[in-house]
Formats: structure tokens, C-alpha cells, sequence
């Protein structure tokens, strides 16, 4: 898969990309947000052989998928997008994050927005939606603005939560 936009890459993961989220994640700013915590270097190999092979099989309903951002003009590696499925909600919502030292740019909008386009040519369907924790400001405004429509605020129990908490419901259809 290879998206082209006006400032960036989004392309098939490469092994190399795996270092550059571990270290992104270094700072503790992933876990809660994708779950890439500070030690997941001690993992991270076994995660890109099961997210390569998930990319593969191409069906976002299965699990997820994720792609690597990187900056069109310098090839840096910036974060990630993708999807995942929630069984739970029987729908696929968008996943992604921007490592620290790239974010307030507009990258995260630029990358969400798109790859929802993507999503809904490339495979058909009707609608992807984010899930996002009210206490997470700069993610739902990012979602905003690439065109994500706020359908619903309600307690929810993501995976990784240890409890319900607030969450923003967000639907982006053709």
C-alpha cells in the first residue's frame, strides 16, 4: 500500500520501523494512546512480524492493520496509521499516532484523513469510525478536523483499559 499526500508517505511497514516506534514510545506518550509502551522494545520484533503478516492477508475486519507515515521530503519516519476491528462494536475503526517530536504540524490530520479516504475506496465499506477518550484532546481535535463526525460520547472499556472510562464516538462515511 503506498498513499501519497501533500507532506507525507503512507507506506507498507519495513522492518527498520519497528526501532523508530520503540524509541518514539520511549517517552511513555503511546501506551495509552496505541499501547506501545516504554518497554516495548523487548517486543516490538514479534509485533511488525504479526502486523507485516496481517497486512497480507489484507482484511480489516480480522484484526488490524498498520502502515508506517513517514515525511515526504526527508523520509523520516513520523508515526502510523491504520485500522483495527472492534468485535465488541462489530466495526472497524481508525487507528494511528505521531511521535512526539512531529506533533502540532498537522501531520495526524493529514495521515487520518487520508487514510479514511483510502479505507472506504479501498475495501468498500461504508463508514470507519475512531474511538477516543475524552481526556484526549489533541486526538479527537485531529479527528475533527480530518472530517470525523462526533456521533456520541458514552463510558467505554477499550482494550488495554483497566476501567470504563468517557469516550468520544467518531464516524467518517463517503
Amino acid at each position: 500500500m503506498f498513499i501519497k499526500t501533500d507532506r507525507l508517505f503512507i507506506r507498507d511497514l519495513e522492518t527498520i520501523d519497528g526501532i523508530i516506534f520503540s524509541n518514539m514510545a520511549s517517552d511513555g506518550s503511546l501506551e495509552n494512546a496505541i499501547g506501545f509502551d516504554i518497554e516495548c522494545h523487548s517486543w516490538m520484533d514479534e509485533w511488525m512480524v504479526e502486523a507485516r503478516q496481517l497486512i497480507d492477508n489484507d482484511n480489516p475486519t480480522e484484526n488490524y492493520l498498520a502502515y508506517t507515515v513517514e515525511l515526504k521530503e526527508t523520509h523520516e519516519v513520523i508515526g502510523s496509521v491504520g485500522c483495527s476491528y472492534y468485535k465488541d462494536i462489530e466495526k472497524v475503526g481508525i487507528t494511528y499516532f505521531i511521535g512526539a517530536e512531529y506533533r502540532n504540524h498537522g501531520y495526524a490530520t493529514e495521515a487520518i484523513k487520508a487514510y479514511a479516504q483510502y479505507f472506504l475506496q479501498q475495501y468498500k465499506q461504508d463508514e470507519i469510525i475512531a474511538t477516543i477518550r475524552e481526556d484526549n484532546d489533541p486526538s479527537w481535535r485531529a479527528i475533527e478536523k480530518a472530517g470525523f463526525i462526533l456521533t456520541e460520547k458514552k463510558m467505554y472499556q477499550d482494550m488495554g483499559d483497566e476501567s470504563e472510562q468517557m469516550y468520544r464516538f467518531y464516524s467518517y462515511k463517503k
